[in-house]
């Protein structure tokens, strides 16, 4: 496993080049994907095909030739897992029964009682261990607990994440609680995908930039801490990629604060801004601003080539400051990766 270029990264190693993937990777812009999607009939239907989910990950490995797949799911799975309902409404995204007082805390499940509805995803990541390329690494994931908290409180995406703020404010031991549970829920979650065969794995926290100060610290960086160490107490040498998007300062010192070994970088930061004051503690990824997925040109090219020498002198893994979108142009994807592989 050590020879695949990504865990090498992981280790600590600089590379000539760096490896490569992408968040969102399997998703709408590829024609492939949005085929197998008709196919399962819905999203929910295409996380819990554990065929069918191995295959969108698989087709931008087949197309591209990245450095990792990520297996494909859904952060939200977990806190269906934990009891909430959880449905998709069409051009509007997820919706979830909320968690707003005590009574539908109570209504939760415990923990270790998620896996009965999510042995389908440790499948899909069984499936891959098979399917992927010897030189491909197989990277699992799950959404960090505030993130995940955000949707489980307000019951959909919000601008400004506010009725989790609300519910901190006003109700803190329901919070911390219900940010407890979450947790839980993602230690045993990661750690049963570990178990199947993933060989590194990703926290996702994408709404941490609006958690600032001691709040920043109590319910971005100690949860991540606290996942990582035990997942590092039961996966000794399984790296962690953590990404607390748009934590600006904050991402200073988070490598040591969470025991992450590497931290992926949104692209509101400069690269040569996170060389100097990220970069210098460990791994980085990052951090190409997704918009240059559908414009593409010479803007592309230049600044990828920005990154990759920014980054160059410690290790480096490239991939986007945020998920591809919908309207990205696929041949984009190939100059981007020709670009970091070709200079």
């Amino acid at each position: 496993m050590a020879e695949k270029k990504l865990l090498r990264a992981l280790a600590g190693e600089t590379l000539p080049t760096p490896p490569i993937w992408m968040m969102r990777q399997a998703g709408r812009y590829l024609p492939e994907y949005r085929a197998t999607r008709a196919q399962a009939g819905d999203f929910l239907s295409l996380c819990y095909n554990s065929e069918l989910a191995a295959e969108v990950t698989l087709q931008p490995i087949r197309r591209y030739g990245f450095d990792a797949a990520i297996l494909f799911a859904d952060i939200l799975l977990v806190p269906q897992a934990l009891g909430a309902d959880l449905w998709f409404v069409t051009g509007e995204g997820p919706r979830l029964s909320t968690i707003t007082q005590q009574s539908d805390f109570d209504a939760l499940k415990p923990a270790d009682a998620i896996h009965e509805t999510l042995n389908p995803i440790y499948e899909t990541v069984r499936i891959l261990t098979r399917e992927l390329p010897s030189e491909t690494a197989l990277i699992g994931f799950a959404g960090a607990p505030w993130t995940v908290a955000t949707y489980m409180i307000a019951g959909r995406g919000t601008p400004d994440q506010g009725p989790a703020h609300a519910l901190k404010d006003e109700n803190r031991p329901l919070f911390e609680a219900l940010l407890d549970r979450i947790t839980e829920a993602t230690i045993e979650y990661l750690s049963h995908q570990i178990d199947a065969g993933a060989e590194c794995v990703k926290l996702f926290d994408s709404w941490a930039g609006s958690l600032s100060g001691d709040d920043f610290d109590k319910y971005a960086t100690a949860p991540a801490k606290r996942i990582i160490t035990e997942l590092k107490s039961r996966h000794p040498g399984t790296p962690v990629i953590a990404f607390p998007r748009e934590a600006g300062e904050k991402y200073v010192g988070f490598h040591a604060a969470t025991g992450a070994d590497c931290v992926a970088l949104d692209d509101s930061v400069t690269p040569e801004w996170a060389a100097a004051n990220v970069q210098k503690d460990g791994c980085v990824q990052g951090n190409l601003a997704s918009s240059h997925m559908v414009t593409g040109g010479q803007a592309l090219v230049d600044e990828t080539r920005r990154i990759v020498k920014a980054f160059s002198h410690g290790p480096h893994i490239f991939n986007l400051g945020h998920g591809i979108t919908p309207d990205a142009d696929p041949e984009n994807v190939q100059l981007m990766i020709d670009t970091v592989r070709g200079g």
